[in-house]
């Protein structure tokens, strides 16, 4: 009976195993596919992977292109404009020197013009009638136009032109001596100055030009030697002639208002009295570039002349000359 029993329990263990075999490889088939399934799908992502990375280089190297292609057309861009700036400075630069040495003909013409008119030799003893061409020519002058009040001169410089005068310092900034505009102005007497008064300081104004035209000369002043050699002026009015020693030569600046303590020797025009006159006199000798060895007393009329001088700010050279007794 025992035994029939554990006959029927492995037969029963058998039966059980057969069972489970059939559930493994049912299991097994599953798994497989399953697993085959991964890998596929990996595969796949794998795939669609690459297929992105190459679209992505694809979309780079388009866009690289149209990078290079844009900087290219800003370089390009960049080119033209700096070729139409050049070409516009060319042509501001060549227009700018045309009218620049236009100007400088035209005013050099219409002084050379009227200085022509006035033949004089003053190594002939006949200085009176030279005095008397150049007084002759301000009367004239003063017919055309009333604001002529005289002739200035320094021989062998360029310093030769009419004197004018108008009540606004400004006026013949930018014209010239016939009230045409010009950008060399006029060498003009300050509008509180008086020629004509003996105890007057005559101040005189005139550009400081390339060219060398109207007081540029003023600035050779600063050397002792031509000094020496150009120590005197002249200037006639429709009264006569009358000759200047030069006592002084110094550069200085204009002054702001708030400064103090300063000589602001372009406001001195007329010399109430002897006080005032030494004041002048002493400060323009401080400041002076060289000894000179001449001074001036009270009586002596004064003329100071002034151009613009650019070693500093509102910077001016200034020359200052003495009547001498006729």
């Amino acid at each position: 009976m025992k035994e029939i029993k554990k006959e029927d329990k492995e037969k029963k263990n058998k039966e059980v195993k057969k069972e489970q075999q059939k559930e493994i490889k049912k299991v097994q088939p599953k798994e497989k596919k399953e697993e085959t399934k991964k890998v596929q799908q990996k595969e796949k992502k794998q795939e669609n992977k690459k297929q992105d990375n190459k679209v992505k280089k694809k979309i780079k190297k388009n866009d690289s292109k149209k990078e290079e292609g844009a900087k290219n057309t800003n370089s390009k861009k960049i080119k033209i404009a700096i070729i139409v700036i050049l070409a516009i400075v060319l042509v501001a630069s060549s227009a700018y020197l045309v009218y620049y040495f236009y100007q400088s003909n035209k005013n050099k013409n219409l002084y050379e013009e009227v200085q022509e008119e006035i033949e004089y030799d003053e190594t002939t003893e006949e200085l009176k009638t030279v005095n008397q061409e150049f007084v002759e020519k301000v009367k004239e002058l003063q017919g055309e136009n009333p604001d002529v009040k005289g002739w200035i001169r320094i021989e062998n410089t360029n310093v030769n032109y009419p004197l004018v005068q108008a009540t606004d310092n400004n006026y013949y900034l930018k014209r010239n001596y016939k009230k045409e505009k010009s950008s060399y102005g006029s060498i003009f007497i300050n509008c509180n100055s008086n020629i004509k008064d003996e105890n007057a300081n005559v101040i005189i104004y005139g550009h400081d030009m390339r060219d060398g035209q109207m007081f540029k000369d003023l600035l050779k002043y600063q050397d002792k030697t031509f000094y020496d050699e150009h120590s005197e002026l002249t200037i006639a009015t429709e009264e006569g002639e009358a000759k200047y020693e030069i006592i002084f030569a110094f550069k200085s600046r204009i002054f702001y208002e708030d400064e103090k303590n300063v000589f602001r020797y372009y406001q001195y025009y007329h010399f109430k009295d002897e006080k005032k006159y030494n004041e002048y006199i002493n400060n323009c000798r401080k400041i002076q570039l060289y000894d000179t060895g001449k001074t001036a007393i009270f009586g002596e009329q004064l003329v100071t002349l002034i151009t613009c001088e650019y070693s500093q700010e509102n910077g001016r050279m200034v020359v200052v000359a003495k009547k001498l007794n006729s």
